[in-house]
């Protein structure tokens, strides 16, 4: 690693925490993180860079390095969750059912002072920008408007890290090809003329028609996807009626599909709509579907694999992690339609006691992971070659 580097991540160590700390404290969701991007603009014009706010007034760029030649990006989220902490930390948040349940602040952070320890190590051997992209939160995430904005403009390669809090801090996990997947919406709302219980045959049920679909929906997927592809179906939320003895009227269905298989994310929607009619058809009972795509599998490809495993196997010889594919969804496969790149696991646990998931209001995580981000992400410039 670059003396220099390093030597700013030693004097900074206790900083860190303060970012992060501080950030946690003040939760914003997405496309409204105008602290969040204050914060962190301030904080790298302070270094004498120049840090640009998107259009949509959150989020920003920065260009570290050579202005000709290749570039690399690498992009972090800075948004927070519609959840609220119950971690009762001192640096909990502030913000009533808003918190940073996903590790967002620690992916600011590091982000943050990778910024700024690259710009104390003199000249680099490649272009650097860095994404502090809004919004990764909402589907189907705020990468989409960064790519339109021109942030991927003369990028060759692009990486981002995820906390893991299934991986010991100290550790960080890649894996070739997919390491999350695609993650889609389907919401159904049926309606029938409604009836009494004893006389079924003089209407249409249904809550018989809603079961076949709960039930038929998700098997019917399983016998016509490959179930390498890692494709399930699973309902969230399934309501209609209120009294035993009355058919009703009107019933909704909401639930997720997921696949890890590119190609098998471009034919979900009309496989789900074709077994969604045929399953209906018979019951008789209307309905209308609304089925919402939202990102593609975040797929890692070869070269940019290999880069990461190298900056990880800098920090020692037991801190390369396996890591499977998640079933979970994220918007940085936007960037890798663009351009090629790959998504790191973070260990954040520390090792000791539960393994609190993402997305828990009690979720925390142990900071020494911030400097292992920081040396990662960092290494990864320093130690470019083409």
């Amino acid at each position: 690693m670059n003396a220099a580097v390093e030597r700013w991540i030693e004097e900074h160590g206790e900083e860190l925490s303060r970012w992060r700390r501080h950030i946690h404290a003040h939760p914003e969701l997405g496309f409204h993180e105008f602290a969040t991007t204050e914060f962190v603009a301030n904080a790298l014009a302070g270094a004498g860079l120049s840090p640009k706010v998107l259009p949509g007034g959150t989020g920003l760029t920065c260009d570290l390095g050579p202005s000709t030649g290749p570039r690399l990006a690498l992009r972090t989220d800075i948004d927070a969750l519609p959840m609220q902490e119950m971690t009762g930390a001192s640096y909990a948040s502030t913000v009533d059912g808003v918190s940073h349940a996903c590790g967002h602040d620690a992916h600011t952070t590091v982000l943050l002072a990778t910024g700024l320890a690259l710009a104390s190590a003199g000249d680099l051997p490649v272009g650097v920008r860095l994404i502090f992209q809004p919004a990764e939160e909402l589907m189907p995430g705020g990468a989409i408007a960064v790519v339109r904005s021109g942030a991927l403009e003369g990028v060759e390669r692009i990486f981002a890290i995820h906390c893991d809090p299934r991986i010991e801090v100290g550790r960080v996990g890649v894996r070739l090809g997919a390491i999350t997947s695609a993650a889609d919406t389907v919401k159904l709302v049926l309606s029938s003329p409604g009836g009494h219980t004893s006389r079924p045959h003089l209407t249409t049920d249904l809550v018989y028609a809603m079961a076949s679909v709960v039930t038929g929906l998700p098997g019917l997927l399983s016998r016509r996807i490959d179930p390498r592809t890692g494709t399930v179906m699973v309902w969230g939320a399934v309501n209609a009626g209120r009294a035993p003895n009355a058919i009703p009227q009107r019933g909704t269905m909401a639930g997720t599909v997921r696949t890890g298989d590119h190609a098998t994310w471009a034919m979900l929607e009309p496989l789900v709509r074709e077994i969604v009619a045929g399953l209906l058809a018979p019951t008789g009972v209307e309905y209308e579907i609304e089925y919402r795509r939202g990102v593609p599998p975040v797929v890692n490809d070869e070269v940019s694999t290999r880069m990461f495993e190298e900056s990880i196997r800098s920090l020692g010889p037991d801190a390369l992690a396996e890591t499977p594919q998640s079933g979970g969804g994220e918007d940085f496969s936007w960037y890798l339609e663009e351009v090629p790149g790959a998504m790191a696991r973070l260990g954040v646990w520390t090792g000791r006691g539960p393994q609190l998931d993402l997305h828990q209001p009690t979720f925390d995580l142990d900071e020494r992971a911030l400097e292992v981000g920081v040396r990662v992400f960092t290494d990864l410039v320093t130690s470019y070659r083409r």
